[in-house]
């Protein structure tokens, strides 16, 4: 196992946990303090944004910057695949005549070594001349594509798929779980854990268990359980008593629809809405912000600004509110457009994918068991993929329990923004969709917080590409670039990145 020079068994670990070795090259150790006054047991919450945080700022690669923090310990990172993997890596490129293309190389480092060798078996390789997308943007598309081929699918999904997906149940449990009641496919989801009871044993119980009263399966406990179970999540009966909160809400409007529908159904549960931007940078997009947010105070909300949802655990607004989320709702979460990328290129890419896995782990220590997180997208995007969504929720015990397109949702119907500056002089009409995205596409998917009790380990995160890769990139907004114009516009980035990861907001 590699250490750093001063010992640190922990920034080896992380190290061997990305793929790498770390070893010194600087006297002078970096002081992080950012975890520091962290609580002990929200140390989870925090420390995949930290190990990232330090990943960037410690690319040997990088130009050193005053305002980031002046002299930083850089670290020499080494690979530590395997000859067999190094080897199938040098394959495939040599095979798409790209030995020394280094974002193609970045994309392939990302990849497992099954992953690669399934590449190598279907012959494919990305097109040379496509006009819209470069070798390695074409090649991380195809590695995302195939990772969504397992699994339920970036459409509907209704609870009976959900839960046979889960626990990889045969085709011949599907007209079994269809025919039961409301009741019975609650008693049996709740309870089926894959190996304490047989199915048929939990619905031969299910038929003769007493009906319990309670807000979920009290309404029409003979009906039609599927069908059932889908309304009470399109209709949003959350729990009455538990805390919600709302990320992301650029303008508040969603959480003013929400905070209104709970008042309606006489919720006592408070509403947290948050958005990223300060209320300064509100007030110059939204001329209506300030009536917003009377009109979600007049409804007992509380509204808090500058909040990065991957950090809620060193935000000093979230202090006590650990386990008293019933319900999180997220409506498409977007990393941040960088010009002249599309969201899908690889230099960028890892920053959308990381969002997800960081923001549900970053929940963990603050929702109730049970409690339901929901997030929106385009099943279509290529930013936030809905694979993005369900794997990073997996990694911290949410399952996703269905997916539920978006217009069937009795919260849908909330004034949309674009959510950067476009806000300022021009929004999208009442009911207009955005020009690169349909409404029938729009999905909510749907995720139930299960804990086993074991800690789930450190969250896996998409490694971003060193400074040397963005330098050597040549499609993008480098594509006419060259010498110190290339490098000036890497710096640039790689700015933007270790400003981001710190939770600044950029644009």
């Amino acid at each position: 196992m590699a250490t750093y020079e001063d010992g640190s068994l922990e920034a080896a670990l992380q190290a061997a946990e990305a793929g790498e070795i770390v070893e010194a090259e600087a006297e002078e150790e970096e002081v992080d303090d950012d975890d520091e006054g962290v609580q002990e047991h929200l140390k989870d919450a925090v420390e995949g944004t930290l190990r990232l945080k330090r990943m960037l700022s410690q690319d040997d690669e990088a130009p050193e910057f005053e305002e980031l923090g002046g002299k930083k310990k850089k670290a020499k990172i080494v690979s530590e695949r395997s000859a067999e993997d190094e080897a199938k890596i040098t394959q495939l490129l040599t095979q798409w005549a790209l030995l020394q293309d280094r974002v193609t190389r970045h994309v392939l480092e990302g990849m497992t070594g099954e992953e690669m060798t399934a590449m190598i078996a279907s012959g494919y390789a990305p097109d040379h001349f496509n006009q819209w997308k470069s070798p390695p943007e074409l090649v991380h598309t195809h590695v995302a594509l195939t990772r969504e081929k397992v699994g339920p699918g970036s459409g509907a999904v209704d609870t009976i798929v959900a839960f046979r997906a889960r626990w990889k149940l045969g085709p011949e449990t599907e007209p079994v779980l269809r025919k039961l009641s409301h009741k019975d496919l609650r008693y049996v989801v709740n309870r089926f854990n894959g190996g304490e009871f047989a199915l048929e044993e939990l619905v031969a119980q299910a038929a003769t268990a007493e009906h319990e009263e309670s807000t979920a399966t009290g309404a029409l406990p003979d009906a039609p359980g599927c069908a059932m179970m889908g309304r009470f999540g399109r209709l949003e009966l959350i729990d009455p008593l538990a805390d919600c909160a709302v990320f992301g809400d650029a303008d508040l409007s969603f959480a003013v629809k929400l905070a209104k529908h709970r008042t309606a159904l006489g919720h006592v549960g408070r509403v947290i809405a948050t958005t990223f931007e300060t209320l300064e940078c509100l007030r110059e997009r939204y001329s209506e912000i300030d009536d917003t947010i009377k009109t979600l105070e007049d409804h007992f909300a509380e509204v808090f600004h500058g909040v990065d949802c991957t950090r809620i655990a060193v935000n000093e607004n979230f202090k006590g509110l650990e386990g008293k989320f019933g319900c999180v709702y997220y409506n498409f979460p977007h990393a941040g457009a960088v010009k002249g990328f599309f969201d899908g290129h690889p230099c960028v890419n890892w920053r959308h994918e990381n969002l997800m896995r960081l923001f549900f782990r970053a929940l963990r220590s603050f929702m109730k068991p049970g409690g339901l997180v929901k997030v929106s997208s385009s099943k279509q995007a290529v930013g936030i993929r809905y694979y993005y969504i369900c794997d990073g929720a997996l990694q911290s015990e949410f399952q996703h329990i269905e997916t539920v397109p978006f217009q069937e949702w009795h919260l849908s119907k909330y004034n949309r923004s674009y959510g950067d500056k476009r806000d300022a002089y021009r929004r999208p009409e009442k009911g207009e969709g955005y020009n690169v995205q349909r409404a029938e596409f729009d999905m909510l998917y749907c995720f139930k917080y299960e804990p086993s009790g074991n800690a789930p380990g450190p969250v896996k995160i998409r490694m971003p590409p060193k400074f040397g890769v963005l330098a050597a990139c040549t499609d993008g907004p480098f594509k006419s670039l060259v010498g110190e114009g290339k490098r000036a516009l890497a710096t640039q980035l790689y700015k933007r990145f270790v400003t981001e990861i710190s939770g600044e907001h950029v644009g």
